[in-house]
């Protein structure tokens, strides 16, 4: 640590941003923002300026649009600040518009301190500008990483946030010491972000081996591999739709908890989990076949547009949702071998487009706002069009299944054809079952998650599975 060149007792507190006193990096959360925003140009920025920190700063800046008094911060830092005895001062390597946004946000007055588009106020030069000012030994510093390890030198006493265990043995190396303060994030965070309990949507690879009356296990074993390289993706498409996300979470009655909208979880860890499990799925996907592997790789462009910006358009996104519920009926198609049989993508389409609604209905009914819901393009003057637009697909999802049980294939396939069209009654009672409690509210956000947890419903699934099976003699 520098020397002492003042009186400890009013000693200014410098503090750090990304990752010190915000449980997030404005950098990436920039990067994120304007990636939802303006894509293209978002993305020409990181290529052209990636070698120049403080102008790509800069630009992605003036490209996001960031409400600071959204961003998690830290209790324990924010409890340094608060007990400081003289003043406190935010100084950050990101931009310095955003860091005197957040300065005047937490009510400091002191001058802040950030990168300028020009020098970037990271490392020594963070140290240097600090010396400049207060003098070797003048200030105290709170930082995060080794980064900060020049500043901390420079500094008269520092505190370190959450230091792990290999940068406490740069800091020990570096003879510097420091006070721990702040946790450090759990791995489960980053586990909650894959979204495991959502895997339960996968299961629907197996109705293509189910419709054909394959209960093989060669079959099975086929139709858990497209589950296994599903899931993966799905997860992998889960963190980017977070990410892009991050205001619209913060803003949700409950989505605010998830981890890297609470901060719980690191931006950073979650890119690089997402690109593993991409590229794990594609080539898990062309281990069986070019063919899964491309159903995979469509799902993904699918998603990720749907993220880009098709979620926030009306009717086109419940048209997305079914559109990527069915890719996973056509993926378990392919894993197993089996042939697809159009009655089934005419079946299970429409029943999916009712969901979305019914999805978006969920939502409605828990807003009290007449505003639009947050990151999408509907409000409650839209439930009874969402409502409608259910009712009408489900209807016509019947109207295939009936029509089914009078084709050639269903001959085929059940010797009771009085017992498959009496299916259809508790098809259509669940249907009505999902709409009527999405239209009241009373179900959780995502009804396909709902529908595998309801009593009721899955009783309804039961009858209308017994009397398929039974058909089939």
């Amino acid at each position: 640590m520098g020397q002492a060149n003042q009186d400890g007792h009013n000693m200014p507190l410098v503090v750090d941003v990304d990752d010190s006193l915000l449980k997030t990096d404005l950098l990436l959360e920039t990067f994120w923002a304007a990636l939802g925003r303006h894509p293209v140009h978002c993305l020409k920025a990181v290529f052209t300026m990636f070698t120049s920190r403080a102008k790509l700063k800069a630009r992605l800046a003036g490209l996001a649009e960031i409400d600071m008094a959204l961003l998690p911060r830290r209790d324990a830092v924010i409890k340094c600040m608060d007990a400081a005895p003289g003043e406190v001062i935010l100084a950050s390597g990101s931009d310095i518009s955003l860091v005197e946004a957040l300065s005047r946000q937490q009510g400091l007055d002191s001058t802040a301190m950030g990168s300028d588009g020009v020098t970037n106020l990271t490392g020594r030069t963070k140290a240097e500008a600090l010396v400049a000012r207060y003098g070797a030994g003048g200030f105290a510093y709170i930082g995060d990483s080794s980064k900060d390890i020049p500043v901390w030198q420079a500094a008269a006493s520092g505190y370190c946030v959450a230091p792990s265990r290999r940068l406490q043995r740069k800091l020990d190396a570096a003879g510097v010491k420091v006070e721990p303060i702040g946790e450090a994030a759990k791995a489960s965070d980053l586990l909650k972000a894959l979204r495991p309990h959502q895997w339960l949507k996968n299961i629907l690879l197996f109705l293509p081996l189910l419709a054909a009356h394959r209960i093989d296990l060669a079959g099975v074993a086929l139709a858990m591999w497209g589950v296994a390289v599903f899931s993966a993706a799905a997860s992998s498409i889960y963190i980017v739709n977070d990410l892009m996300d991050l205001e619209a979470d913060r803003k949700h009655a409950t989505k605010y908890k998830r981890p890297f909208a609470a901060g719980t979880a690191s931006i950073l860890s979650g890119m690089g989990i997402s690109a593993a499990l991409g590229l794990g799925a594609l080539g898990g996907a062309m281990l069986h076949s070019w063919q899964l592997a491309a159903i995979i790789a469509l799902y993904m462009a699918l998603s990720l547009s749907y993220s880009l910006g098709l979620k926030r358009l009306r009717w086109v996104d419940i048209a997305m949702l079914a559109a990527l519920y069915t890719l996973r009926v056509v993926a378990g198609s392919v894993a197993v071998g089996v042939a697809m049989s159009g009655w089934l993508g005419a079946f299970v389409f429409p029943v999916f487009l009712a969901l979305g609604g019914v999805k978006r209905l969920i939502e409605l009914g828990k807003t009290k706002s007449e505003d639009p819901i947050p990151g999408r393009g509907y409000a409650r003057h839209d439930r009874a069009d969402l409502r409608n637009i259910s009712i009408t697909a489900s209807v016509g999802a019947i109207v295939v299944y009936v029509l089914y049980t009078y084709s050639a294939i269903a001959a085929v396939l059940y010797q009771n054809l009085f017992e498959i069209r009496l299916a259809a009654i508790p098809v259509a009672l669940w249907l009505a079952r999902m709409i009527t409690l999405g239209w009241q509210g009373r179900m959780d956000y995502d009804p396909i998650v709902f529908a595998l947890r309801d009593l009721i419903g899955l009783a309804l699934i039961g009858v209308g599975a017994f009397l398929l099976v039974n058909a089939a003699g």
